[in-house]
């Protein structure tokens, strides 16, 4: 007796085109090719031809929305020029749940890192715990080891999280220095 192998049926690239944008609306968070390609049961090449067709046509009609590439997976989000009327629609306000000193903070995390809090404190010149603490609290940061240093000190770095929150590919998203330099000249 052979056993039956259930086959998937063919799919046209439009079907697959639709089947990604599908996944991609319904995901709770960035979701990535590997999730995709083993949910459909396609390979990786074509998902990745999938997600740039998605792109193109959202980017050919000039869509309210996109299709971005954050956290190392795909999430349908709104356009950046279009971020003001939207909150005003949902009535938000921008995000201000971070304190100047949790900014600065997560800003020495995420160009450090790996980093501990004696070289936050050196860096700022002032202490970080509260600041620590709120950031592992929102789960923007994350431990990522202990450092092979007298008292070995823990090393703090990003998370997930924290590229989603702030809409980054990855961390060679984040702003150069050059670029702050620009803004101050």
């Amino acid at each position: 007796m052979s056993e039956a192998v259930a086959q998937q049926p063919t799919r046209t690239p439009a079907e697959l085109v639709a089947l990604v944008e599908a996944l991609i609306f319904v995901a709770d968070e960035p979701v990535t090719s590997k999730v995709l390609a083993e949910v459909l049961d396609e390979d990786k090449g074509a998902i990745a031809a999938a997600v740039e067709q998605l792109q193109s046509e959202y980017e050919a009609r000039d869509s309210g929305l996109q299709i971005r590439e954050i956290a190392g997976g795909w999430q349908i989000a709104t356009r950046t020029e279009f971020h003001e009327e939207v909150r005003k629609f949902l009535k938000t306000r921008p995000s201000a749940k971070l304190s100047l000193a949790s900014l600065e903070t997560l800003a020495v995390i995420a160009y450090k890192q790996p980093v501990t809090v004696p070289e936050i404190l050196e860096i700022r010149g002032v202490q970080s715990a509260t600041s620590i603490k709120t950031l592992l609290d929102k789960r923007l940061i994350v431990a990522k080891g202990r450092k092979e240093a007298v008292g070995r000190p823990i090393q703090y770095g990003t998370s997930k999280e924290f590229l989603i929150q702030f809409g980054l590919k990855d961390l060679n998203d984040l702003p150069s220095f050059e670029d702050f330099e620009d803004l101050v000249q």
